[in-house]
């Protein structure tokens, strides 16, 4: 296996620090502060920070820097928009193409997700969530679908990390994919494209609500 570039280690890196919010919304970034800080040089940080700004974790202001992008309402329902017309078709998808293995360990990541939720722990259920949507993305074996999705639930594990900083996580705003597994394991494409609908709306409607 041919080694990392350079960028791509610090491309990596540095959206690690960004959804984890080690590197908060609203953070200006000095390009070679960050390159003594992850021992690189400055041409693949540079690099790096172009990727992610091309990706919409950071945001190019003229005259004034780089900053990491802001968690804006109308940016997170357009986040919201953006999943519910790739996750609903890959739900759709998969209900037609998943094995039954594939069931089985979607099953099992569902279930250590509701596990954390039960038990309150909105950074593990987080965590976990985060496991059984990429799990389901990269369940239906599309390398197109794969790239737009694990994107886009990168931006939205940020918002919900930086959504919970700041107010008490609560039973009713970690949701259960009840639905979508049962769905699936009948089968059903209609069914299942209906539970991720539901679901993304219902995440999208607490979200509103708040703001």
């Amino acid at each position: 296996m041919a080694a990392k570039r350079a960028s791509d280690i610090a491309y990596q890196m540095l959206q690690e620090r960004i959804v984890d919010l080690r590197l908060p919304p609203g953070t200006f970034l000095n390009e070679q502060r960050l390159a003594d800080e992850l021992e690189l040089g400055r041409v693949p940080v540079r690099e790096a920070l172009a990727r992610l700004a091309g990706d919409r974790f950071i945001t190019v202001l003229p005259r004034r820097g780089t900053v990491v992008t802001q968690l804006a309402l109308d940016d997170i329902l357009d986040m919201f928009e953006a999943r519910e017309a790739v996750e609903c078709g890959i739900a759709y998808i998969a209900a037609a193409r998943a094995s039954d293995e594939d069931i089985a360990q979607l099953r099992e990541l569902v279930k250590a997700a509701d596990g954390a939720r039960l038990g309150g722990d909105h950074e593990q259920f987080l965590r976990d969530d985060h496991a059984v949507h990429i799990f389901l993305v990269h369940m239906i074996r599309n390398p197109l679908l794969q790239d737009a999705g694990d994107r886009l639930l990168l931006h939205s594990l940020r918002f919900w990390r930086s959504y919970w900083a700041n107010r008490p996580a609560n039973l009713e705003s970690m949701l259960t994919h009840a639905d979508l597994i049962a769905a699936l394991e009948s089968r059903d494409p209609e069914l299942a494209e209906k539970a991720m609908r539901e679901h993304l709306n219902s995440s999208r409607r607490l979200v509103k609500s708040l703001f």
